[in-house]
């Protein structure tokens, strides 16, 4: 079972980046929402660094032509779950990923302030592995238990909090698999 580490924040025992695109949270943040993504860099293309480049700033925009849109843009998520299972950590969860963007869930803006940025290498327009399912309910149930305010119906996909601008993790995405 993956462990959070109360003084750093991580999960124990998987690979961690320190992405600079993070900020405290507003004082008496009640971390209570868990957002699912999806990312690969071009679109389509697995296995390699991309995604890691991004989140670190590290992105060459000259690689390929989709990437220009990219350019100077700073974000990151508190997690990546890669189309093999691995996990990786850019962000401690006591800290704000920049991962929703402008952002609205249940009358509450700035969805970064309160919740958990997951992304699942992937795209919108197909199907995600068994083994990202595996490893994201693994991720949910740790996280519940050391968050006890995050609940089912706070587990939701980038598209609810930003539907005029995001579709992720679109209609292939099971939810069936990890709100049991």
């Amino acid at each position: 079972m993956l462990k959070i580490n109360n003084n750093s924040g991580l999960f124990d025992d998987i690979t961690h980046y320190n992405s600079e695109n993070c900020n405290n949270r507003p004082n008496n943040t009640i971390i209570d929402t868990i957002i699912i993504h999806c990312i690969s860099l071009p679109v389509g293309s697995y296995g390699n660094q991309n995604i890691v480049d991004l989140f670190m700033n590290n992105l060459d925009i000259n690689q390929d032509p989709s990437f220009e849109s990219l350019k100077d843009v700073k974000v990151s998520s508190h997690l990546l779950i890669k189309r093999d299972g691995e996990i990786i950590q850019f962000v401690p969860f006591n800290l704000r990923a920049w991962h929703a963007g402008v952002s609205k869930h249940k009358e509450r803006e700035n969805c970064n302030d309160y919740s958990i940025g997951i992304e699942l290498e992937g795209t919108d327009k197909s199907n995600f592995t068994d083994t990202q399912y595996e490893r994201l309910n693994e991720i949910i149930k740790s996280l519940k238990d050391y968050y006890p305010k995050i609940v089912d119906e706070n587990i939701i996909g980038h598209n609810e909090v930003s539907p005029d601008r995001k579709n992720d993790p679109g209609p292939f995405f099971e939810w069936n698999r990890i709100k049991v």
